[in-house]
């Protein structure tokens, strides 16, 4: 792949920030699942606070069946999944027809999860199938920046997240050392002292969680 333009440079970003924004709320919400169904205290208006989502939910059971499944909710696990494809699909002369089909199969899997009275099979494929598409983005994709575009947009969204629910500060300094280089080597406009700032931030004993989710927004 030859230059890539400033429309393509926000697709393959944006490729990796939804592709992430599905793979860690999913797995947090496959973690959460059955200990939701028995909890006392309803766990989920914590998350939709923590995440900066509206709680539009009546209870914990439309959380479990809403969250992930319902198309009609911009905030859903699968409205980011159909982000992601949506990005994917004019991109596949770049990512290629293989990266792509990961993405289907996972949208595949989505909507047999919605109808399925036991979900977490369906589920898991879905977080299979993300790490494939991850796997073959970096397998067979020959230029160097279109990968790291992609991988910029995925570690950005996944401090954002990461901090926006409490993550260790270990956790945190891990995925900002694997952040930093993506970005430097990206292409992409970037903020370099929010860089500098972001890297201070989480090595300091107590964490600001708030700066450091509006530092990593504004790096881009």
């Amino acid at each position: 792949m030859g230059i890539v333009s400033v429309e393509q440079a926000d697709h393959l970003y944006w490729l990796g920030r939804y592709t992430e924004r599905v793979y860690t709320t999913l797995r947090f919400y496959y973690k959460s699942f059955d200990t939701m169904i028995d909890e006392t205290i309803d766990s989920y208006q914590k998350f939709c606070e923590s995440i900066d989502i509206p709680n539009i939910y009546t209870s914990r059971e439309d959380f479990i069946r809403r969250y992930p499944f319902d198309a009609e909710n911009p905030d859903s696990i699968i409205s980011n999944l159909n982000r992601a494809y949506d990005n994917a699909i004019v991109l596949r002369e770049s990512i290629g027809s293989e990266a792509l089909s990961y993405i289907q199969l996972a949208i595949y899997d989505m909507n047999k999860a919605a109808v399925s009275s036991s979900p977490l099979i369906e589920l898991q494929y879905i977080m299979d199938h993300i790490l494939s598409f991850w796997g073959i983005a970096d397998d067979q994709i020959d230029s160097e920046q279109v990968r790291n575009m992609i991988k910029a947009g995925k570690r950005i969204e996944r401090i954002d997240l990461y901090a926006r629910l409490g993550a260790s500060r270990d956790e945190l300094v891990r995925e900002v050392c694997r952040m930093v280089p993506r970005v430097e080597r990206s292409g992409l406009a970037y903020d370099g002292a929010m860089l500098e700032q972001i890297k201070e931030l989480v090595e300091k004993p107590d964490l600001d969680y708030y700066t450091i989710v509006s530092n990593v927004e504004a790096i881009i």
